[in-house]
């Protein structure tokens, strides 16, 4: 059973994990437009600060014994995370809607420090 404060971490966790994929995926198309010189710095610094974050989270996730094991869209507005516990593996549900709008307000606050 994840615990309350568990759970955010484990949540905030999967932010930055689909943050730095998205990142890693527009980066490729950075790559190719002609101001491509101004942005990818900015989006490597993005990148380096958010991994930084993420092994953190997933360090204190280890401790509390919680890994994300796999990640199946469920359905067009829905995907579901298996959750690997030192008790019982969990399923939790996620809205993609929500979890793309909560990826965009962490890159804009990384882009703000």
């Amino acid at each position: 059973m994840i615990k309350g404060d568990e759970r955010r971490l484990l949540h905030q966790f999967i932010i930055l994990d689909m943050a730095i994929k998205s990142l890693q995926k527009d980066y490729q198309q950075i790559e190719h437009l002609k101001m491509s010189k101004v942005f990818i710095p900015i989006v490597d610094q993005l990148l380096k600060d958010i991994r930084n974050d993420f092994y953190n989270k997933k360090r204190l996730l280890a401790k509390s014994g919680i890994e994300v094991v796999k990640w199946v869209k469920t359905s067009e507005y829905f995907s579901a995370c298996t959750i690997k516990t030192t008790g019982e593996d969990e399923v939790h549900e996620y809205a993609n809607q929500a979890l793309k709008t909560q990826v965009e307000e962490l890159i804009n606050t990384y882009l703000k420090k």
